[in-house]
């Protein structure tokens, strides 16, 4: 591995990189300086334990998509070539095959997560009680592939959705109506959810608040359209969101 490392001034001077906290930032040039020469780290953990970084410094570079997470642990440093130009004669490829295959690269040449490439074995069904809410799925029949959300930038989100609009819940029409509902709000306050992993993870968050309550999982879901909050919570009856407002739930981010 070498001992030197690039980074590049549009991604390090950027105002959502400055924004984070410096501890976030620490991370993410130790992370940076510890990847291979494709810019993957196979020991995130113990880096951020070994320069005291918090879980949730880890949590916010993946929510800013600064590292991408692999099901297998590993992690690759979005913005890597960006950062580093590695002559060909010193040029070690990773040992992470299977990873990188899931990746595409951007015109820009930072990395993306490529859902055509992805292994079906990386979605999980999603479901509410006993009933079935869904199934997130690549190459199977329950969305169709045009449909998923690329990773790409937020102002052309638009452009890789389908026409034809997949349905999450079809055996609770309430239930659609409110999810479609909050997926719109998100869209409107220039937060989507841009992937199908993040769409499992709110449908799982729903899941989790609602334990199996369709009922409850509407009025959660309108709680959330009606404040424009970007996460989902718990039921407060009559009671102000301030415990949670203006804090990330990193299930569902």
């Amino acid at each position: 591995m070498a001992e030197r490392r690039m980074f590049a001034k549009k991604i390090t001077e950027s105002d959502a990189f400055l924004d984070m906290p410096s501890s976030t930032q620490m991370l993410y040039f130790h992370l940076s300086m510890n990847a291979d020469d494709d810019g993957f780290v196979n020991n995130p953990k113990k880096i951020q334990r070994m320069c005291g970084a918090s879980d949730d410094d880890f949590k916010l570079l993946l929510a800013k998509s600064f590292v991408l997470l692999f099901e297998s642990g590993v992690i690759v440093i979005k913005h890597w070539k960006m950062h580093n130009y590695i002559q060909a004669d010193r040029y070690r490829p990773t040992d992470y095959v299977e990873e990188k295959s899931m990746l595409g690269l951007k015109k820009n040449k930072a990395y993306t997560l490529d859902v055509n490439k992805m292994d079906t074995k990386c979605i999980q069904d999603v479901s509410v009680g006993k009933e079935s809410i869904g199934k997130v799925s690549i190459g199977k029949v329950s969305i169709d592939k045009n449909s998923i959300v690329k990773d790409i930038k937020e102002k052309d989100i638009d452009k890789s959705i389908s026409k034809k609009k997949t349905v999450y819940y079809p055996d609770d029409e309430m239930l659609e109506s409110a999810f479609q509902e909050y997926l719109t709000m998100r869209k409107k306050i220039k937060k989507p959810i841009c992937t199908d992993m993040a769409l499992h993870r709110a449908m799982n968050t729903i899941e989790r608040l609602s334990k199996g309550d369709n009922d409850l999982a509407v009025k959660i879901l309108n709680q959330s359209v009606d404040h424009c909050w970007q996460g989902l919570f718990a039921l407060k009856d009559n009671e102000p969101h301030s415990a949670n407002k203006g804090t990330i739930d990193w299930d569902n981010v």
